[in-house]
């Protein structure tokens, strides 16, 4: 029997594209057992287990008077598992008709040949209007605003929008969506064959 152990890695950049700036740049938690899940069902070409949304959510930290940051562990386990308070979404898969906006919210498979590795490269673009509902500013002081976001996570297809399988959660500290600036998220799922083991 011949055994292909496998990693996953997952690499988050968050960042305004007009200025270049960079918020957020990070690894992120896999949830093993989801994306193991979807992962097998994608490859057994079942309508399920595809990426379908960047979620993002806001009770990822919490922050004192003085400034100090605590930061809650990520949410990698059960199938039910979700973020700690989702406050919007938006969808990436670029082959759903629920994607309005594909030129800008989209996934890349990429690969090096002779590499023992896969990139699955998820592009989520928030534009200046959206979500509806944010302060004109990134002055917040209130770091529990609605679109103060400070965790993030991918979900993927079990069958409708509303039953959707987090695979990757990955908390962060507060950064603020508003009317002012884009805010851009480059989101990079590694497939990794580790290497061939023999066994008898």
């Amino acid at each position: 029997m011949i055994h292909a152990p496998s990693n996953i890695i997952g690499m988050l950049k968050i960042f305004d594209p007009t200025t270049g700036e960079v918020f957020v740049d990070k690894k992120n938690a896999i949830h093993y057992e989801n994306i193991s899940w979807a992962m097998a069902h994608t490859l057994a070409d079942r309508p399920v287990g595809a990426i379908y949304s960047m979620a993002f959510g806001n009770g990822g930290s919490s922050v004192d008077p003085t400034g100090i940051i605590t930061y809650l562990p990520p949410n990698t386990v059960g199938q039910n598992a979700n973020l700690y308070n989702q406050t919007y979404s938006k969808v990436v898969n670029d082959n759903e008709a629920t994607n309005t906006d594909t030129a800008n919210n989209f996934m890349t498979v990429t690969h090096i040949t002779g590499k023992v590795y896969s990139d699955i490269i998820v592009t989520c673009l928030l534009d200046y209007g959206e979500p509806s509902g944010q302060q004109a500013f990134d002055n917040a002081t209130d770091y529990n605003g609605e679109f103060v976001f400070d965790e993030l996570g991918l979900k993927c297809w079990n069958g409708s929008a509303a039953d959707l399988r987090l695979i990757t959660h990955v908390i962060f500290h507060p950064v603020q969506k508003s009317l002012n600036r884009q805010i851009q998220i480059d989101y990079t799922l590694r497939i990794q064959a580790l290497t061939n083991l023999s066994a008898a």
